[in-house]
């Protein structure tokens, strides 16, 4: 990590970075690594390196423990709920807040936060309280930050990086936090044996000391502009959502992330599917494969961004994006192999990472820097959200239809109504940098 300018006077953007030469032969499928030459947006990549396995630790060892204090999925259910609403209702209010203040400043405070929670989730665990109340409470405190943290971290990186290395930074990104969905969870299973749940914690806390280090030598990241100081309160929360309202691109390209979670993520079928269709594989390890299919789809996509990051057609890659999406969803529905199931899933998953790169840069790019903390705020909220409508959605569907229909019909679904918006509302597809 390059620690070797102040950081009270390091620019914003890479306007003094050399440009990169161009890329040829195989080096122009790989990712494009164009943003790390900008010392400060390495600095955010490489903590996230460390926080995306780490938070997974957590993530792993919070309903782990839930479960064997209560011996009830029930009450892990219950768990996911209490640090749902938190993270919803303080990324709204965080996305306002991070357009009213220096955003370096919030993002020491909300990771010095979350660091803070670890390290009691820890306290917790190593003196045995197995208290179910408090792990609940715990994780409400630590999702709220993250709700606080999220808009205000990715709304930074359009202060870092130049507009045409958006798609890019969004790329690297994305593949560390799908790495680290892959990677942690495996970790996690293999030290919890080893080391017990408590240091899970302990880990996750040490990991983000690197975080706070890594914003504090962050340059300053005050609002833009010389008007009057603005609050964060209902008033400029709602005035995102009209901002929203009023350029169809944003508001298209968050339709396109709730079409394709909401009707094609098919999550909650993974364990009927594991236990009949797949059963003759072994259910534990279809269960498995069927979870790391879309993550490791989206990691390999990640690596090979630089087949993509350099369009300047970004709605026709959301466009792309969502339909293939669908499709492989589709796909993988008909599929009675497993691992013809999990190559669509991994295709589903290249897709996705497609999806969120160009989303991700049209979010950053088509909004000014005073609306971009919202506009990250209502973006935590969609992704975290579109998911567990779709647990709910499948769930039900399948009980009615069985689970491959459901998928198939769902990824279909998707396909059809992503092209009947492009169709109906130009705005995104005529969208380009």
């Amino acid at each position: 990590m390059d620690t070797s300018e102040s950081s009270t006077t390091e620019p914003d953007t890479a306007s003094q970075a050399a440009p990169a030469p161009p890329r040829r032969g195989w080096r122009r499928w790989a990712m494009d690594t164009r943003p790390l030459r900008i010392p400060a947006y390495r600095r955010l990549w490489s903590s996230t390196i460390v926080t995306a396995v780490g938070s997974q630790l957590t993530a792993v060892a919070v309903p782990k423990q839930i479960y064997d204090i209560t011996h009830s999925s029930a009450w892990v259910g219950y768990a996911s709920l209490a640090g749902l609403v938190p993270m919803v209702v303080f990324a709204l209010w965080g996305g306002a807040v991070a357009d009213t203040v220096d955003r370096r400043k919030l993002l020491l405070v909300t990771n010095s936060g979350i660091a803070v929670t670890s390290v009691l989730f820890w306290t917790q665990a190593v003196t045995g309280l197995n208290s179910v109340v408090v792990l609940m409470v715990l994780l409400a405190v630590q999702q709220a930050f993250f709700g606080l943290n999220s808009p205000a971290r990715s709304a930074s990186v359009a202060r870092l990086v130049p507009a045409e290395e958006l798609p890019a930074a969004n790329a690297l990104g994305s593949t560390v936090m799908q790495t680290g969905l892959v990677a942690g969870p495996l970790l996690a299973g293999v030290l919890i044996p080893v080391i017990g749940l408590p240091e899970l914690y302990l880990i996750d806390a040490l990991a983000l000391c690197v975080t706070v280090w890594a914003v504090f030598r962050l340059p300053a990241l005050s609002p833009l502009g010389e008007g009057p100081a603005r609050r964060a309160g209902v008033r400029e929360i709602a005035a995102g959502f009209r901002y929203i309202a009023g350029h169809k691109v944003l508001l298209l390209s968050f339709l396109a992330d709730i079409v394709a979670m909401v009707f094609g993520m098919p999550r909650a079928l993974f364990p009927q599917l594991a236990a009949q269709t797949y059963a003759s594989y072994g259910e534990g390890l279809a269960l498995g494969v069927l979870f790391a299919g879309i993550p490791v789809g989206a990691v390999l996509g990640g690596l090979f961004s630089g087949a993509f990051s350099r369009a300047r057609r970004h709605g026709w890659m959301v466009i792309g994006a969502v339909v293939g999406w669908g499709v492989a969803i589709a796909g993988f529905g008909l599929s009675g192999n497993l691992w013809l199931a999990v190559a669509f899933l991994a295709a589903a998953g290249v897709a996705d990472m497609v999806s969120m790169v160009f989303r991700g840069a049209i979010l950053l790019s088509a909004a000014t820097d005073e609306m971009r903390g919202r506009m990250q705020g209502v973006f935590t909220v969609v992704v975290a959200g579109g998911p567990r409508l779709a647990d709910v959605l499948h769930g039900t569907a399948g009980s009615a239809f069985g689970p491959r229909a459901a998928v198939a019909g769902g990824g279909a679904l998707v396909v059809a109504v992503m092209l009947g918006l492009a169709a109906a509302v130009p705005a995104l597809r005529r969208y380009r940098i």
